[in-house]
């Protein structure tokens, strides 16, 4: 169908309901990179021809050893300045479990990266919401579709806090800065 369901999709949306706030959204964007760079042509193209796009969102599912890329807050801050909202609309961060229980040293790298993503949307004043992926391990999608990884989320199976939890309180108590 090409570019143009994309431009119809969106207007159909918008004549069912002129009040909805329209996101495009898409895993491995979280940076400034390729996949994300067409994302920003493309938003471009579809402002330029009137199409009601209001925001762009990040499905960051992240792993504990690499981290978040260093570009986070950039790439948000680029479509920021095109006049969109931007959000974080999945957050998890993959822990290898070569053992059943993570590694504090594994808790605390992953704690970073939570914080890091969420400070990049605390920097930019248009990043309007940051949504965890999943708040439990007990639930989690990553042991299933990513064999050998685990713990992803703010929570243990048992429903106890993780450094990540703390970390990301402590930075939503903290604010923007």
């Amino acid at each position: 169908c090409g570019i143009d369901i994309v431009k119809d999709a969106f207007r159909w949306a918008h004549e069912a309901d002129p009040k909805a706030r329209l996101f495009l959204t898409d895993y491995d964007v979280e940076g400034v990179n390729p996949k994300s760079d067409a994302y920003l042509a493309l938003v471009k193209d579809l402002l330029a021809e009137g199409v009601p796009v209001h925001g762009f969102g990040i499905q960051a599912h992240l792993d504990n050893r690499e981290g978040a890329p260093g570009s986070v807050q950039a790439n948000l801050q680029r479509f920021a300045d095109l006049g969109l909202d931007v959000a974080v609309t999945e957050l998890d961060v993959k822990v290898p479990l070569p053992m059943a229980i993570p590694s504090q040293a594994s808790l605390r790298r992953q704690a970073d990266v939570y914080g890091s993503v969420l400070d990049a949307c605390l920097r930019v004043s248009r990043c309007t919401s940051f949504t965890v992926w999943g708040f439990t391990d007990r639930y989690s999608w990553v042991p299933e579709y990513r064999p050998g990884y685990g713990s992803a989320t703010l929570m243990t199976a048992e429903y106890e806090a993780k450094p990540a939890l703390n970390t990301s309180v402590d930075r939503l108590k903290q604010g923007r800065r």
